[in-house]
């Protein structure tokens, strides 16, 4: 029976105890391509007491040698930091009214899928049942993994730790469009009671930024201003 509409789903063994790696495996992100040979096809997930789902695909129509689309997953979706830990693929004959039919399953491993592309990333698609009961059974078709790579997604505690510097400046509006500071409808108001819009944004970000600047020195600067001593406007002048 050939199967034109198809699909797998992307399983991870449930065990009560993995070895994470030393690896932050938080960052780690794999993207991974498979295609199919003979009757592979979209994918759709199932939960069972062993598995649970890491990954659906696309379902791919009318064809009988589907390639699906490279898809991401976290390291720690996939296996948690067990780079042996089993990950089943379910393939299935996908169906409008949603009795998908079962095609076959093959297992791997993180380890095993990140060799890439080669001989032992050619698996065997096996329907468990007719495997059993027919003696000349061989295979529902293969799955080839196409590409397979690791990225690491870096985080900004990450440049922190790296040693990345920040640095707080401020520049200050001094344009007339603001209004007369000295007046409630000015964005520059100057408040005997509270802190006008403008502070409370530099007071909220440098209270932050201040912990992550070595020297403490946040440099100052205005723009839009007649300064002296001939009155004209500058925009870029230190306070």
């Amino acid at each position: 029976m050939l199967h034109k509409y198809t699909y797998a789903t992307v399983t991870r063994a449930l065990d009560a105890s993995c070895r994470i790696a030393e690896e932050n495996t938080e960052d780690r992100i794999i993207c991974a391509q498979f295609k199919q040979a003979l009757f592979l096809g979209p994918h759709i997930s199932y939960l069972s007491g062993r598995f649970t789902i890491c990954h659906k695909t696309e379902v791919i129509k009318n064809t009988l040698n589907p390639v699906w689309q490279p898809f991401t997953i976290p390291v720690r979706a996939l296996c948690n930091g067990d780079y042996d830990r089993t990950v089943k693929v379910d393939v299935y004959d996908w169906d409008r009214d949603g009795s998908h039919d079962f095609i076959g399953e093959f297992t791997t491993s993180y380890r095993e899928l990140s060799r890439g592309q080669n001989q032992f990333n050619v698996y065997e698609v096996l329907h468990p049942k007719k495997k059993g009961k027919k003696k000349k059974y061989i295979n529902s078709g293969t799955v080839t993994l196409l590409s397979f790579k690791v990225e690491s997604e870096y985080t900004f505690v990450d440049f922190i730790r790296g040693g990345t510097q920040l640095n707080f400046t401020v520049a200050i509006d001094f344009t007339a469009s603001n209004g007369n500071p000295s007046q409630p409808t000015s964005l520059h108001y100057m408040s005997p009671y509270q802190m006008n819009a403008y502070a409370m944004a530099l007071k909220a970000v440098g209270e932050i930024i201040q912990d992550y600047d070595s020297d403490k020195l946040f440099p100052a600067y205005g723009f839009g201003a007649k300064m002296p001593p001939d009155g004209k406007i500058s925009h870029a002048f230190p306070l």
